[in-house]
């Protein structure tokens, strides 16, 4: 039994308050309910949706994503799987949906991996040492980048930054196709990254 699983319940009422606070608020990085200018990507969520699509047509590259590996210290970069498909997937070892989804995030990151794509983690509000035991706990062999302030969610396009998890799908361009501001699945994640696969 993974290790995490013993203290589940504690995490689980430590994570709930948090998750209450993130799910009311509106703190974002950019405007509420910003739109795409000048080819920059900038999120959006008409109607408060948690799941989000974007058409190819309506989609512009995101800002760079930077920094310290949770695992080695060594720095990460999302130009390093430039031309690739990547899932980036915001999380927290203290947060339950984060921990129910690891498992499905490592099945995409090992299709993804067989083209050199990737699923890349954003670990935030955590400690370093504790992402760095859970990520080897749970066998994860998918990068993480360390950042707790979540800076990158500056990058991101004003994407929410107290929800936590979010995952967004990025195409070969590096330009969100779908966020999801929840916990998502394999079978959810693989529809979308198989869909852009085809192109």
């Amino acid at each position: 039994m993974r290790r995490w699983m013993k203290s589940a319940v504690a995490a689980v009422a430590v994570c709930s308050s948090a998750l209450v606070v993130a799910a009311c608020s509106e703190e974002q990085t950019a405007g509420k309910d910003a739109v795409a200018v000048g080819g920059t990507f900038q999120f959006h969520s008409p109607g408060g949706e948690k799941t989000i699509h974007y058409a190819e047509a309506d989609r512009a590259t995101i800002g760079q994503i930077a920094g310290p590996s949770v695992i080695d210290g060594k720095e990460i970069t999302l130009s390093d799987y430039e031309g690739k498909i990547v899932v980036l997937n915001a999380w927290g070892q203290w947060c339950g949906p984060c921990r129910t989804e690891v498992d499905d995030l490592q099945t995409v990151h090992e299709h993804l991996h067989k083209t050199g794509g990737t699923v890349l983690g954003i670990n935030v509000r955590d400690n370093q040492t504790l992402a760095k035991d859970f990520m080897e706990d749970n066998g994860l062999t998918y990068p993480s980048v360390y950042d707790p302030p979540f800076k990158s969610a500056a990058a991101l396009g004003g994407l929410p930054a107290s929800v936590v998890p979010t995952t967004i799908v990025l195409d070969q361009q590096h330009r969100p196709a779908v966020v999801f501001l929840r916990s998502v699945t394999d079978r959810e994640l693989l529809q979308v990254v198989q869909e852009l696969e085809k192109n």
